[in-house]
């Protein structure tokens, strides 16, 4: 469980429950804290061995974020060592984090500065890159949705985030036309100092040695920070493939951050079934709390039924809390669908907002949960083009001093280009006919 050399001594029983408490040293001095359960009564020769091969349950590890995801990583993981960082790798292991809700990977550690590099394992968002030819990080609107502090973007959504994050990490944004499995560490010529970034796509060969079906590959299609050219951007494609795409092409979005090396692990086990918990932001009892103070991607129940879970999107008008459904609508298992209408503008009375504004609210939704949503909230209409700012489906232009006059009013609307929650959360499987 620890690392090689790493020295082991019992900090004593607590209570009749026999739990020891084991403090890990490992040779950069830090210290980690693995609770082990016992059973009561037993003496150490009555224990056997179980089948997973360790004498002790192990219940949860606690320490440093750096140090507790290396010794943790699991039978379907491993680490990779540049010299420089510390990377995850394999197909599947216990590197799954819970912050500000959403579910993210460990992808490295920084040998260094004991920094730990995350990113989400979903798809959170889908916009253009930047406009066409324009594939540079540094100024791109994929920049400044990342760390966009307003509700519309990325970096003003994520909890207390001066406490968790490094506000001025540096991203290696240097061209790359190597094919997959030429992995070579780029050389700094394109940097950007930001508090949210990409992985660029040697960060996402290192996690499985220039393969595609490692942990990095969640079957969607997402940018990274490389460019591939002066016209083209890298993306990591369904099956795991470095592609590259036109900048104004909107594919999904992976937000990076690197959790500051004071960040601790305070519960889980790294699995995606129990993730670890942030100290900070692992929050137990939430009954009576006003969803107006949580976050965005946090899980809510709302409605009966089938389709009664629900996230997180905003707080956009600073009082209610925008939710979206996790997947889309079923009737009885499958997924019904809808024609959006003859008028590309949204409104309560074309074909797609008659059905959220009718029959979703008096058959999807129980009239108890109806009543608690506001009667007319504003939905913005604003055109986006290919190579266009997300900003313009809310805004004039992309100063965002006003708000477009292309708007309507309905109860039940759409989520806009731009807005979180509106990537794909599962994968696109392997029946669609893509190749790439």
């Amino acid at each position: 469980m620890g690392e090689k050399g790493a020295n082991l001594t019992a900090s004593g029983s607590s209570g009749s429950s026999n739990i020891y408490k084991i403090r890990v040293k490992n040779e950069s001095s830090s210290s980690v804290t693995i609770t082990l359960g016992v059973g009561v009564g037993l003496d150490y020769n009555d224990l056997s061995l179980p089948s997973n091969g360790h004498l002790f349950e192990e219940i949860k590890l606690t320490g440093p974020v750096s140090d507790v995801i290396k010794m943790n990583i699991g039978e379907n993981g491993s680490t990779f060592d540049d010299g420089v960082d510390t990377f995850i790798t394999g197909t599947d292991p216990n590197n799954y984090i819970w912050y500000s809700g959403k579910l993210w990977r460990a992808v490295s550690v920084n040998k260094k500065a004991k920094t730990t590099k995350l990113v989400t394992q979903w798809n959170i968002s889908a916009i253009s890159y930047n406009p066409s030819n324009q594939t540079n990080f540094e100024g791109s609107y994929m920049e400044e949705w990342l760390n966009d502090t307003s509700v519309d973007g990325f970096l003003g959504n994520l909890r207390d985030y001066e406490n968790f994050i490094v506000t001025d990490a540096v991203w290696d944004a240097t061209m790359d036309a190597t094919a997959l499995g030429s992995i070579t560490r780029p050389n700094g010529t394109t940097t950007v100092t930001d508090a949210v970034g990409l992985l660029n796509m040697y960060e996402y060969q290192s996690s499985n040695n220039g393969g595609t079906n490692g942990y990095l590959n969640n079957g969607l299609r997402w940018w990274t920070l490389t460019p591939y050219s002066s016209s083209n951007v890298r993306y990591v494609s369904y099956y795991g493939r470095a592609s590259s795409s036109g900048p104004s092409n909107a594919n999904g979005v992976r937000p990076s951050i690197n959790l500051k090396s004071s960040v601790k692990i305070v519960d889980g086990n790294g699995t995606i079934d129990n993730p670890y918990r942030l100290n900070g932001d692992n929050d137990k009892e939430l009954s009576g709390t006003p969803l107006s103070s949580r976050y965005s991607g946090e899980y809510i129940k709302f409605g009966t039924g089938e389709n009664n879970l629900y996230r997180i999107v905003s707080h956009e008008n600073g009082i209610g809390t925008k939710i979206v459904s996790v997947e889309p609508l079923k009737s009885s298992g499958e997924f019904i669908t809808s024609a959006f209408g003859s008028n590309t503008a949204f409104s309560s009375t074309n074909t797609i907002g008659t059905f959220l504004n009718g029959e979703y609210l008096t058959s999807y939704v129980d009239s108890s949960y109806s009543d608690m949503i506001e009667e007319s909230s504003t939905w913005y209409l604003g055109t986006v083009g290919s190579g266009t700012s997300y900003k313009l489906a809310k805004y004039t232009d992309t100063s965002m001093s006003s708000t477009t006059t292309s708007i309507t009013n309905a109860k039940v609307g759409l989520l806009r280009v731009g807005e979180l929650m509106s990537g794909q959360f599962d994968r696109y499987g392997n029946n669609t006919g893509y190749s790439n």
